[in-house]
């Protein structure tokens, strides 16, 4: 029999699963729970389908749990970036969006692309992001009270409320802090990395975990080009015929929580950090705009990020290497 593929499409409550294999298509749906993932497991060994492969898109924590039972019990999985699916789906002019739709989009892209395997984080870098994702929340949640308060329409009662909850936020986000540096601290492998990458000018142990949080081993990527187009941070250039030539953009096209871990050390950076200043400097007596070169900050600041952990060298004995042997 030959390989099947199937394409999962992830809800809260359920999976919607397209299983294609010699032409054929399949379709149920499961729960999104461990009692769907060991139905669906028990259905494709009683059917005989022992060459599969899974896919499914990167929906965050609704998928987790699926992808890491499925990985466990040896079953070949991919998690794939939902824009790639929404370009195939534009390639393919598909008109139908619907659960029933979206598996088998998933399942054609599996079939025909063969994307890359799958495997879950080690458990030190998945609690790292649980911790840093909470943080973000609550920082998120606190500058909204602060708005709320800022506006001056508030009953009195209303604005000891938002003040007292404020207050609330204040020491939880203070007891992230410490929670995540005790963390950091508590594993040599996020411990040495994240040394490494706050001994770069404009990276402090804030931006480091969520660094690590995001990308979990800078080492899992061929080079820092791949590593920057992940972060959406790659330059995207539009260009048509001799008369339509647009400036050159961020793509913007991946982690949109990396580039939002980036943009303030990247100001930072550009007064602190040698390479990021000189770096700056010339793009700035080219012309560009000022967010045009902090976009180009940001990108630099994580190729040295890659830099330092690729060589295991802290940004000292990194950046006098590169001075000596040349960019």
């Amino acid at each position: 029999m030959e390989p099947a593929h199937i394409g999962i499409d992830v809800s809260k409550s359920s999976l919607d699963v397209v299983l294609l294999c010699e032409g054929k298509r399949h379709y149920q749906v499961v729960e999104n729970n461990l009692s769907g993932f060991q139905h669906l497991s028990t259905w494709l060994e009683r059917e005989g389908f022992q060459e599969v492969h899974m896919c499914m898109e990167a929906t965050g924590q609704y998928g987790d749990a699926a992808a890491t039972y499925f990985y466990q019990r040896a079953y070949p999985i991919s998690v794939v970036n939902p824009a790639r699916i929404k370009a195939y789906a534009a390639s393919r002019l598909t008109r139908n969006k619907t659960d029933k739709a979206d598996a088998m989009l998933i399942a054609e892209y599996c079939l025909k692309e063969q994307p890359p395997l799958w495997c879950p984080p080690q458990a030190a870098f998945r609690t790292l992001k649980a911790l840093v994702h909470y943080l973000d929340d609550l920082m998120a949640m606190k500058q909204q009270e602060r708005n709320r308060l800022e506006c001056g329409s508030s009953d009195p009662l209303v604005e000891s409320m938002l003040l007292e909850h404020i207050a609330f936020l204040d020491e939880k986000i203070k007891d992230l802090h410490k929670a995540i540096h005790q963390h950091l601290q508590s594993d040599p492998q996020l411990k040495h990395c994240s040394e490494l990458l706050i001994s770069i000018p404009g990276i402090g142990e804030w931006t480091a975990a969520r660094l690590l949080a995001e990308i979990r081993d800078f080492r899992d990527f061929k080079d820092a080009r791949q590593l920057t187009a992940y972060a959406g941070l790659n330059p995207r250039n539009y260009q048509s015929g001799s008369s339509v030539h647009k400036k050159s953009r961020l793509s913007k096209i991946g982690n949109v929580h990396l580039r939002h871990a980036l943009f303030m050390p990247a100001i930072v950076a550009m007064q602190h950090n040698p390479i990021i200043r000189e770096f700056s400097l010339r793009l700035s007596e080219r012309g560009l705009a000022k967010m045009a070169i902090v976009g180009a900050a940001m990108r630099k600041l994580l190729v040295l990020a890659y830099g330092v952990i690729k060589t295991d060298m802290i940004f000292f004995f990194f950046f006098a290497q590169k001075e000596i042997v040349g960019p």
